[in-house]
């Protein structure tokens, strides 16, 4: 099993993800496209808040203005926590069921062994380490915490490398088969030796 394999399955479960947080951003952009758009409700919230401004016409289309952007920064939060899940349940789903994610099984190459705790730890932290903690360090760049943003980033492109390179190495076993126990082996050579043992014995 070469590391370009595993570089290559890497890529096309990562095209997947970005794939679904394209989607997520453009359900996103319309969710606050039409929170803004929506005039009468607008005009609803605004004139009552000017009603229960006691004439602070500035206090009043502040309030308004900070609700819009309290609103869209949760919608924000939303479309990344749905990614997280959704990642997270991808690689779950696909290591407890069928030993390998779509990559994986493109390229010839599983993961053993199959158990869901297994699937469950190694599927967390590759979430946590191709997605998460970017989502983190994402979600408080739009909330205005730049400094925090940019050391969560670093945080997590730390976490990256860890996990990553591990697999240019001769045993090949990232960050998040050492946490689980798993090892990723090629398929035609694990049906090889299958048979060979059972033909030998």
């Amino acid at each position: 099993m070469s590391a370009f394999r595993r570089a290559t399955a890497w890529l096309i479960d990562f095209a997947l993800v970005a794939a679904l947080a394209s989607l997520l951003a453009v359900l996103t952009f319309h969710r606050i496209s039409a929170l803004v758009t929506d005039v009468p409700e607008l005009a609803a919230r605004g004139g009552f808040d000017l009603l229960t401004s006691r004439g602070d016409v500035l206090d009043a289309s502040a309030g308004l203005g900070t609700s819009l952007w309290d609103r869209s920064v949760g919608y924000v939060q939303q479309a990344f926590g749905l990614l997280v899940v959704a990642s997270f349940l991808y690689q779950w789903a696909c290591l407890a069921l069928a030993g390998r994610t779509v990559g994986k099984g493109l390229t010839g190459l599983k993961v053993t062994p199959r158990t869901p705790r297994r699937a469950a730890l190694r599927a967390a932290v590759t979430t946590a380490t191709d997605v998460a903690v970017y989502a983190v360090a994402c979600v408080l760049l739009v909330e205005g915490e730049i400094v925090l943003s940019v050391l969560v980033w670093l945080v997590a492109v730390a976490l990256f490398l860890l996990n990553a390179l591990p697999v240019l190495g001769g045993r090949r076993r990232s960050l998040a088969d050492r946490v689980a126990g798993t090892s990723v082996a090629s398929v035609e050579l694990s049906s090889f030796a299958a048979t060979r043992r059972v033909s030998t014995s």
